[in-house]
């Protein structure tokens, strides 16, 4: 009968739309002229509406471009190619189709729930890839890296100590071996080199001038004889250095003089020549005649006399190196012998620590490479996972239009206004609805989350809760690592110290000149020294990298944002319906008519359908108890609200005015509204024979929420 009524009222209303809170929000906020256009019925305003569709179509095109498109690591030719082709098909798509339009706008829910935590999710793995993983490959590769620069700092310390401890012995061997020759070389350069000095003593050359009158050797000498006291033959090889010294002094002395003396004759000349006034040019010119300051040179020339610079005992060494240069006339020769032995290297020893390390070197870069591969990869993949939240979006779309019992589970404002009007008629109405009924739907407006949902929910956070285990445990492990080689950076620190030392000692018997060059050679190997080599490992200690708290908020941001995406997608989700019914305004209303006809008929066969569930919740009541509850019931107050009995319908917990089945062996629990939903007889003790029959039974095509 129930369905029979609310056909006929639904063809007396075929004409008017129903007028949902939507339509009363556009009219409200919108002006006339756009709430109608946007009202407007199928294929009128075909123009205007082809062309806002279109450039709609186009603009929501290229930010899909850019959200997606653009990051990518793509050439630029196939970014255009890809920015055409989506943006003509937004425009032709949002230009002439509805189904489009919806679908486009669909994605807005869609990204908010399941589709877009795939979405999301994509994003979160990346950024504990970039955050943690990122971290804990670089601190095992640092102290890889550490473990391989300690091996090889022990090698060349070991080496180095070698090489301090043998090189006085290793010097000593090699000057012996070249000493044959260098003996040879030695004594004709000190012939060479002496012959240089004899001559600059013999010199007479500073305080003769080179071009007196007769420049030719001859005549200089001449001139050095008169120069020289007669009594110079006499005089020993240290004062006639000293009276030439003193000669050259007064030479370079006379020659300043001259020198100033011509300066001043020129700028008197220039003076002359350049000022024509007679009275001016004497005075002005004047100053270039005081030639008597070029006198004070002459100072010089004392302290010269004075302080002669040569040494007391210059000449005497003169004598004796003249005198053993000409007994040098001898040769000599000397043979030493050396004998180095060559240890075969260790067979598997070959390969040095060098090579060791540039793999080393080499393998870290190329494991840092193919991570900013495996990045990029996931990048394009999570780009790519925006097509899965699209055919999501025409899935629920076309199952919206196809099946009238898909998500079909919203008390919206039309089927508050059907009620509303039967109940006007005299009708038998369904709202308020019974406890039972309000699990198996949703109240858009109503700001909570509902039974329908909740199940939803609840799935959504347990499947977000490994990603987040996943997180806490990277960051724990990656915390811990850092600790230890932080630990044992600080506690690792080793200071290497190599002292060697070394006294070398060469005695040469004899008063031969041969006996003193070889003192003079050889000696010079009596030398001591001692090494101090210090190094430590410190720049072989790892080196480990912790993250900031903005790299771990980074990384724990994406997975916020997840379980804020499982808690608003609830809300979210009750936005697919009302986009699908602003779009296909009939369609929505034959759904909410199906549901207000299936709502009647469960409501008629209400005791019937719920039956099997009441009969198991009672058997569960009958149930005892354990001993611990009964205690708890009773002596603990606190604890009785979680330990109290509930109706066996609508699970609500007991109340003072909760009925009990006086029936023996059932003492079923019902709350008052759902005593008088099944007529106020049990029906876990009362035959199903006698119950109201109905010709609906339960089914399995009831209307589900979507997910």
């Amino acid at each position: 009968m129930a369905i029979t009524l609310h056909q006929n009222g639904a063809k007396g209303e075929r004409r008017k739309l129903p007028h949902t809170t939507v339509q009363k929000l556009l009219s409200w906020g919108l002006p006339v002229p756009c709430s109608r256009f946007l009202q407007r019925q199928p294929r009128t305003f075909p123009v205007a509406a082809f062309l806002l569709g279109a450039s709609t179509g186009g603009l929501l095109a290229m930010g899909l471009f850019q959200l997606l498109v653009n990051p990518m690591d793509i050439y630029e030719g196939q970014k255009m190619v890809a920015l055409y082709g989506v943006v003509g098909l937004g425009a032709v798509g949002w230009g002439t189709s509805p189904h489009i339009r919806c679908a486009s706008l669909l994605l807005v829910p869609k990204m908010l729930g399941k589709e877009g935590r795939l979405f999301v999710l994509g994003y979160a793995l990346a950024a504990i890839y970039e955050g943690p993983v990122a971290n804990l490959r670089y601190n095992l590769n640092e102290v890889v890296a550490s473990l391989g620069c300690t091996v090889e700092l022990q090698v060349n310390n070991t080496r180095a100590a070698w090489r301090v401890s043998t090189a006085p012995l290793r010097a000593v061997f090699k000057d012996l071996l070249g000493s044959k020759n260098s003996l040879r070389a030695g004594t004709q350069n000190i012939s060479k080199s002496f012959e240089e000095l004899d001559a600059q003593v013999k010199s007479d050359a500073g305080f003769v001038p080179e071009d007196a009158p007769g420049s030719d050797p001859t005549a200089r000498r001449r001139a050095s004889q008169r120069a020289l006291p007669p009594r110079r033959r006499s005089l020993s090889t240290q004062k006639m250095y000293e009276l030439k010294t003193k000669l050259r002094c007064s030479y370079v002395v006379d020659q300043a003089i001259a020198s100033c003396r011509r300066w001043f004759d020129r700028k008197h000349q220039q003076c002359v020549r350049r000022i024509w006034v007679p009275l001016f040019r004497d005075l002005l010119c004047l100053p270039m005649k005081f030639k008597f300051f070029c006198s004070i040179a002459k100072v010089t020339e004392v302290w010269c006399r004075r302080r002669i610079p040569v040494e007391g005992n210059f000449g005497q060494t003169y004598d004796s190196l003249n005198q053993s240069v000409h007994d040098l006339d001898g040769d000599f020769s000397a043979t030493i012998e050396l004998k180095e032995e060559k240890q075969a290297a260790v067979v598997g020893a070959n390969t040095s620590w060098e090579h060791v390390s540039t793999e080393l070197r080499d393998y870290v870069r190329q494991q840092e490479a193919r991570l900013q591969w495996t990045l990029g990869l996931l990048h394009v993949l999570f780009s790519c996972t925006f097509l899965l939240v699209l055919h999501a979006s025409f899935s629920y779309m076309d199952s919206y239009n196809r099946d009238i019992r898909f998500d079909n589970i919203y008390i919206s404002t039309y089927f508050c206004q059907i009620d509303e009007r039967r109940k006007q008629l005299g009708k038998r109405t369904l709202l308020p609805l019974r406890k039972a009924e309000e699990k198996t739907v949703i109240f858009p407006c109503d700001p909570s989350v509902q039974a329908s949902e909740m199940r939803n929910l609840v799935r959504e956070l347990v499947e977000t809760v490994p990603v987040l285990l996943l997180l806490l445990l990277l960051c724990g492990l990656d915390w811990a690592l850092y600790s230890m080689f932080d630990t044992i950076r600080h506690h690792s620190f080793l200071q290497y110290s190599f002292r060697s030392s070394h006294k070398l000692e060469v005695k040469v018997g004899g008063r031969s000149m041969l006996a003193r060059l070889l003192r003079k050679t050889i000696g010079a190997l009596n030398t001591s020294s001692e090494t101090v080599m210090e190094s430590n490992n410190m720049p072989c200690l790892p080196q480990p990298l912790s993250l900031d708290a903005w790299a771990y908020v980074r990384a724990a941001l994406p997975i916020g944002l997840l379980l804020c995406l499982c808690l608003l997608q609830a809300f979210a989700y009750r936005l697919r319906r009302v986009i699908a019914a602003f779009y296909f305004p009939k369609r929505e209303k034959k759904r909410v008519l199906f549901l207000y006809n299936e709502l009647l008929r469960k409501r008629a066969a209400f005791t019937q359908l719920r039956r099997a569930a009441i009969l198991r919740r009672a058997r569960e009541q009958k149930a005892p108890r354990p001993r611990l509850t009964d205690v708890l019931h009773r002596r603990c107050p606190l604890a009785r609200r979680w330990l109290r009995r509930r109706c066996v319908v609508c699970q609500a917990p007991e109340t003072p005015a909760a009925y009990v089945c006086p029936t023996p062996d059932c003492a079923a629990v019902y709350c008052r509204p759902c005593w008088d939903d099944v007529r106020r007889r049990c029906p876990a003790c009362t035959p199903r024979e006698e119950l109201s029959s109905s010709a609906y039974s339960d089914s399995n095509d009831d209307a589900t929420y979507a997910e």
